[in-house]
């Protein structure tokens, strides 16, 4: 079979269709943001008198474990199943998942029933990411792929600080019990992620999908849909392009065949996806992993006031894949990979040296420290990026969710173990060092895009990795 469905994605221009795309389907970032910063922030008060739970604070550190294995279990079951049964039927599913976990998690009465939650919780934000990412890549057009991605990966940040100011009101016992607050913390992105299930209600299934696995009519009539709305709304007639693609339809490609293509069939692409994500994970906790205690045990911040630091650091990440999403479309991926890879590395230089002299105290710190993450979180969702766009269509869910099961089980794992350890000595070159490993490993990250890098900008997805499905 012959297609243009993919050209004919790619040709279309920006509309209120690519709006709802991006609201309904990119706010999972939010979410998890969200999610991680309020347990950060609930966690000391759950563990107080008069919460309405009796749980340790032992007990909650084990509770953020099982979110980390949760999302990456969930991560691993619901990429596969993305790839399988398509894109819309799993990105309902896990925000389903979401939605109940989080609701059970504000009705918290014992420790058990805690970890079941968080756990639940994870899953379904961990299969979110497959099937998300994998989603907005096929409907979102070429030209725009890169400053799209960026834009959604770091709206994560945007979660995280509203997830701190959130967090100051809500746990202010002046204006709500302390057996309230926190659970209603938990309620509000249960809240935010129903406003997000009704808008995803109108997204469609990828016709990239459809058509793959034999169901070319309903990609067809998808596709027209997309088309005539566009044309309504831009009072233009869409040009047909010419690009073509031969297709031999199947329903189901074996888990084997797929775990095959994307460690076998392009092991030079899967070092650099492991590369990339190990980079950002280093670097990401060597610096964040408890950054509130960072902040008060070696500078002296009060509790009261260091999650305004955290609100500071959020809007810093938040920004830089933002201001410089665009030019990974038009400079290219490789040179701005490499440069917010081995920008970031090279920022630490300063930083430690502000951090073992003390000079400019904690606001001079912050400072730095949020260029030293505008520059890494645009190298952080740029590896999202990359994953989600090296690999055959076939394979494209199940390669995120492995390489972002690797990032997010690295930062639970990397971060308790080695960098709490340095934080926790007390002595300032112990933290230092960690700092220096953290930019070690993410300049090797900028070493491997130089040397192995895609030139992804601009080009189909089919391009870039031919379908396992193409034919000769």
């Amino acid at each position: 079979m012959r297609t243009r469905i993919p050209a004919r994605l790619d040709r279309l221009p920006w509309s209120k269709f690519h709006w709802r795309v991006l609201v309904g389907l990119g706010s999972v970032w939010i979410l998890d943001g969200l999610e991680v910063t309020i347990v950060g922030s609930v966690a000391a008060r759950m563990a107080e008198a008069g919460s309405g739970v009796q749980i340790s604070p032992t007990e909650i550190g084990v509770a953020a474990s099982l979110y980390v294995a949760g999302a990456c279990l969930g991560a691993l079951l619901f990429g596969q199943l993305t790839d399988r049964f398509g894109r819309k039927k799993l990105f309902m599913v896990t925000l389903a998942l979401y939605l109940a976990a989080t609701v059970a998690t504000a009705f918290t009465f014992a420790p058990w029933y805690f970890f079941i939650a968080r756990f639940l919780t994870g899953a379904g934000i961990g299969g979110e990411y497959a099937a998300i990412n994998s989603a907005i890549d096929e409907l979102i057009p070429a030209r725009l792929r890169g400053r799209v991605d960026l834009v959604i990966n770091g709206t994560y940040w945007a979660g995280a600080a509203a997830g701190s100011a959130i967090s100051l009101v809500l746990l202010n016992t002046a204006l709500l019990p302390a057996d309230l607050g926190w659970r209603l913390a938990f309620g509000l992105g249960a809240v935010l992620g129903l406003g997000v299930l009704i808008v995803r209600r109108h997204v469609p299934e990828s016709p990239r999908w459809l058509f793959i696995h034999g169901r070319q009519d309903d990609a067809e009539n998808i596709v027209r849909g997309i088309e005539h709305a566009v044309e309504q709304e831009r009072h233009e007639q869409l040009e047909e392009p010419e690009d073509e693609l031969k297709i031999r339809q199947r329903r189901t490609i074996s888990f084997r065949e797929l775990a095959r293509t994307a460690f076998t069939v392009y092991p030079k692409r899967a070092v650099l996806g492991l590369a990339l994500f190990v980079g950002q994970a280093f670097l990401y906790n060597a610096f964040t992993f408890n950054l509130g205690t960072l902040f008060g045990g070696y500078y002296g911040v009060s509790s009261g006031t260091a999650p305004m630091f955290l609100v500071a650091f959020a809007l810093g990440n938040m920004l830089g894949p933002i201001t410089l999403g665009r030019l990974f479309d038009t400079v290219g991926r490789k040179p701005m990979i490499a440069l917010s890879y081995f920008g970031s590395a090279l920022c630490t230089v300063p930083l430690i040296w502000l951090f073992l002299t003390k000079i400019g105290g904690e606001w001079g710190f912050l400072g730095l420290l949020v260029v030293t993450f505008f520059l890494a979180s645009a190298g952080a969702s740029a590896a999202y990026l990359t994953v989600s766009e090296i690999f055959p269509m076939e394979t494209r869910a199940l390669a995120i969710a492995f390489f972002y099961a690797v990032g997010t089980g690295l930062g639970g794992i990397v971060g308790p173990v080695l960098f709490g350890q340095l934080i926790s000595s007390g002595a300032r070159i112990e933290v230092a060092i960690g700092f220096a490993v953290g930019a070690g490993v993410m300049a090797l990250g900028g070493i491997a895009e130089l040397v192995l890098g895609v030139k992804a900008e601009g080009a189909a997805l089919e391009d870039v990795a031919k379908p396992l499905s193409a034919a000769e």
